[in-house]
């Protein structure tokens, strides 16, 4: 009788775990999101071999994606913890990319930028990925991409990928960090080329990289937030930029400063860290695994939060100014 309740015992509790593990991601497509929407996924800060909720947020993105149906996938950086790659040949890319996303929603282009514990590794050989693996797409430390609205050539949407960790003055303290080579000045031009000589049909300016202009938490007031939002935010608004989307802080958060440009960090892919509304612009901060859905139209974005559960956590349209 005893070996009877301990095996139904054991059962039942093999049966919940399998259950909460195996539990079924039930997304409600959003109701804002138009059909003929140019549509995206945007997250950061993932590559932890799977750890720190990575397989569940990974799980959840191929469910939503099924569903959601991107054109493609932004990554805002720390593609590799702890110390970047070394080459096309190291087995991060294995552990914490191949074997991690293998959902079939998600073979599609991702568009990459680098962070700074990439830059603990070899960053070109994340360049040379592309090379390697064809949804793996990072032409350059920096670049931009143009795509259309429904095929529509008239509704054009602009999308910069800029490098920024050579901008930040402690990244050349740290020796960790390989910054042989890196030429800011000409990077800032190109920006400022790339942006203000935009055709006449673009519509929207979206400009991606790895650390925050604008962030609650831990990094508000560090040197590095003072330093992008001192050069960074007055070419956003001089050039009608209208969202800076971001990691490098763990958690989903949505800014809206004075001014033109709308501020986003997705950086919960995996590990967390805390965070609050910001107190200027602030208006939505969580510390939950999770991404971003943003939809474009000719009239507005729509961008959803999903947490790793598949659930709309916040939500909030744009119109275009």
């Amino acid at each position: 009788m005893r070996f009877a309740i301990w095996t139904i015992g054991l059962f039942l509790f093999a049966s919940v775990s399998y259950s909460q593990k195996h539990s079924v991601i039930e997304y409600e497509s959003d109701e804002k999101i138009g059909k003929n929407d140019l549509r995206f996924i945007v997250f950061g800060d993932w590559g932890r071999n799977g750890e720190d909720n990575q397989k569940q947020v990974a799980r959840t993105l191929g469910i939503v994606a099924k569903k959601f149906n991107p054109e493609f996938i932004v990554s805002t950086g720390d593609n590799f913890y702890p110390n970047g790659v070394k080459s096309t040949r190291d087995h991060n890319w294995i552990a914490s990319f191949e074997n991690i996303y293998t959902s079939q929603s998600l073979q599609t282009d991702w568009y990459i930028v680098l962070g700074n514990h990439d830059y603990r590794g070899e960053p070109q050989a994340e360049i040379d990925y592309s090379e390697v693996d064809r949804k793996w797409n990072m032409p350059a430390r920096y670049y931009s991409k143009i795509f259309f609205i429904n095929d529509d050539t008239t509704q054009g949407i602009l999308l910069v990928f800029i490098d920024t960790t050579p901008f930040l003055s402690e990244s050349y303290l740290n020796n960790k960090f390989h910054m042989e080579g890196q030429d800011t000045a000409k990077q800032k031009i190109w920006l400022e080329k790339t942006l203000s000589e935009a055709p006449a049909n673009i519509k929207w300016k979206f400009v991606f990289g790895h650390h925050p202009v604008y962030t609650g938490g831990g990094r508000m007031k560090a040197l590095e937030t003072l330093e992008m939002k001192k050069l960074f935010q007055p070419i956003f608004e001089k050039y009608h930029v209208n969202a800076y989307l971001c990691g490098h802080d763990h958690n989903l958060q949505y800014i809206k400063p004075s001014g033109i440009t709308h501020y986003f960090v997705s950086g919960a892919g995996s590990e967390l860290s805390r965070t609050f509304v910001h107190p200027e612009g602030g208006i939505f901060a969580r510390a939950e695994n999770g991404f971003m859905n943003i939809s474009v139209s000719s009239k507005q974005m729509h961008v959803s939060m999903v947490n790793y559960m598949g659930k709309n956590i916040y939500s909030v349209t744009i119109p275009r100014e």
